[in-house]
């Protein structure tokens, strides 16, 4: 399957030379600034408010940023993570991938009570369904199906949700 981004080809010199071209040079500093006070920041609270003030992430309630947390630095905004989810330590979630010949846009979409484990790596174009269980240090290069648990990479499906999971 492939992971639904938005290509865009370059030409002469490789995409991330032409960075300023598709983000503003200050959006890149400010957002700058916004994550590196949020991956330090112990108030889980005060994560979300700068998340959803700031960076224009749609955050659901109760969800938790762990600390070392990077959420994408050019477009933040096509990060989308539900109610009551563990983003767990160090982890980085991108929308972007600056290639040779192209650059790559694509959003996250993370359902509720997501569990994602520390070190993580998910990438541009990527929904993880609800309850979903991402093991620590998973390169998440694909959709999660509800329910799930993944991990590994290339990641690979542990378990995937039972009929009793389905019905309750």
């Amino acid at each position: 399957m492939t992971r639904r981004t938005d290509r865009y080809h370059v030409s002469k010199n490789n995409s991330l030379w032409h960075i300023y071209q598709t983000v503003p040079f200050f959006k890149v500093v400010k957002n700058f600034i916004v994550i590196e006070i949020a991956r330090i920041t112990p108030f889980l609270s005060v994560k979300n408010w700068l998340y959803r003030t700031f960076l224009h992430m749609n955050v659901g309630a109760k969800t938790a940023f762990a600390l070392k947390v990077t959420p994408d630095l050019m477009f933040p905004e096509k990060i989308s993570v539900g109610s009551n989810c563990v983003i767990g330590f160090n982890t980085t979630l991108l929308t972007h991938e600056y290639l040779i010949d192209e650059y790559r846009l694509g959003d996250i979409q993370i359902g509720d009570n997501v569990m994602i484990g520390a070190q993580s790596l998910v990438l541009p174009g990527v929904t993880i369904g609800d309850g979903a269980v991402v093991s620590a240090m998973t390169l998440v290069h694909k959709d999660v199906p509800a329910g799930t648990f993944v991990g590994g990479n290339p990641m690979q499906v542990i378990r995937e949700e039972t009929q009793k999971e389905k019905e309750t």
